[in-house]
């Protein structure tokens, strides 16, 4: 018996992700050492498409996980966790994702392809407005700050350009008022475009 019937038999030739029973292959679920029905799952050419180019995602289209999550097969839970976790911005993906339990051992299989760690992990720096700061934009204070220990105040108005981030506080950045270099907290600034 090859992989793919196996797999056919296991889904009753339905895509495993999300139903369809057209254009159906074998993925293999990364990182896969050995190629095995425990490893792989069945899925249509639109599921692979969007899993391999989040250029083409629809996020429409993976609703389909809110009933595919529940599956017992484990290669179909990490995939089901892995594009959850690529469309955590959406409440219904945020949702879905804090339902599914995934053992120890499944969630470790999740986790190995690195899906969803930076951006949690990572420190984002924020805009007064909640608009993600990057290192080298140009800033405006929303409101008059009085510098410590330089003697003068940084006027409302003023555009901070080139801003560092301070790595290890989202609430400061780095920037040149007056040529002074000043920590600034972000609830005072507004990005420019």
């Amino acid at each position: 018996m090859t992989i793919e019937s196996g797999l056919r038999a296991r889904s009753d030739s339905k895509c495993e992700l999300c139903g369809t029973s057209e254009n159906l292959d074998v993925f293999d679920v990364p990182p896969g050492a050995d190629q095995n029905e425990d490893q792989c799952i069945l899925i249509c050419n639109a599921c692979r498409a969007q899993i391999e180019d989040n250029e083409a995602i629809n996020v429409h289209h993976w609703r389909c996980l809110k009933e595919s999550m529940w599956s017992e097969i484990p290669a179909v839970q990490v995939m089901a966790w892995r594009m959850l976790t690529r469309l955590r911005d959406e409440a219904w993906a945020r949702d879905a994702l804090e339902m599914l339990y995934l053992d120890d051992e499944t969630l470790a299989w999740a986790e190995s392809a690195g899906e969803g760690t930076a951006s949690e992990d990572a420190i984002q720096h924020l805009d007064s407005n909640g608009v993600a700061l990057s290192s080298g934009d140009t800033v405006i204070l929303i409101k008059d700050l009085n510098v410590k220990g330089a003697g003068f105040t940084a006027k409302r108005g003023t555009a901070v350009r080139s801003i560092s981030l301070v790595p290890d506080n989202a609430a400061h950045i780095e920037g040149r008022v007056e040529g002074q270099q000043i920590v600034i907290l972000t609830e005072f600034v507004k990005k420019t475009n």
